[in-house]
């Protein structure tokens, strides 16, 4: 049986509020933290064969996606939708067909995504898997 492909899916606002120097960068401006966390989970990805989805709240009229085939994914949920919910259809849909592992702080979408076949992982597990990626 072939084996399946692994992604991390990354709730953006809930580690970018845990971890303090992003929590700092966003004071200063949101961007910076957003591109920082990117970076990092960009570097991530590359080490380890990982692919990687980052769902931000957003404020638009609909959902945004950036990616490049090869990059990290990127979605911006709409104005009166959260990225949770976003996380929450994603892991549902595809948490059966890949190993689907799902990056917050809200213990109640940890639980949801558990419920659909996914794994969660704290922001400080997080910071940890991608250091352990970093000394590999």
């Amino acid at each position: 049986m072939p084996k399946r492909a692994h992604y991390l899916i990354v709730d953006g606002h809930s580690v970018i509020f845990a971890w303090t120097e992003l929590r700092k960068l966003h004071a200063r401006r949101s961007s910076l933290a957003r591109e920082a966390l990117i970076k990092q989970l960009r570097d991530y990805q590359d080490w380890t064969g990982v692919h990687i989805v980052v769902v931000f709240d957003g404020k638009g009229k609909k959902v945004e996606a950036t990616s490049d085939p090869a990059d990290v994914q990127i979605f911006y949920s709409r104005s009166g939708q959260s990225a949770d919910s976003i996380i929450e259809r994603l892991a549902s849909k595809y948490a059966k067909r890949y190993e689907l592992m799902v990056a917050t702080s809200d213990s109640m979408e940890a639980e949801t995504v558990h419920a659909c076949g996914a794994e969660s992982i704290s922001p400080d597990g997080l910071r940890e898997l991608l250091a352990s990626a970093r000394r590999a």
